[in-house]
């Protein structure tokens, strides 16, 4: 029998390449919602060091809707992936309480 004839079953090769396509495409889900989260991280950094930036005066306010309004983005990517606790990205970028009171948090 030539090796050519071999064949599997046609719903297990059905079942392959669904599993497959599935796969490749949770990947790309996972892999954009991980460059989503970053590209929000480096929003929150320059943001809140703008707001560093502005310690009073003219463009403070400005400063501090810009910061509070990343780290609403950044917070809202992170549920969206699952990531519930703040605290430790509270305590990571230093994310100032005056920034959290805009957001609604005590």
């Amino acid at each position: 029998m030539p090796m050519s004839s071999f064949r599997p079953p046609q719903n297990l090769s059905a079942r392959l390449k669904f599993e497959t396509a599935e796969g490749v495409l949770h990947y790309e889900l996972m892999e954009e919602q991980a460059h989503a989260l970053g590209r929000a991280g480096r929003k929150v950094e320059a943001a809140l060091a703008a707001l560093r930036d502005h310690p009073g005066g003219e463009g403070r306010a400005e400063a501090l809707r810009a910061a509070a309004d990343a780290v609403w983005g950044y917070f809202v990517q992170r549920e969206v992936m699952g990531l519930r606790n703040r605290a430790d990205v509270i305590a990571q970028y230093g994310i100032p309480r005056e920034v959290l009171v805009r957001l609604g948090a005590r």
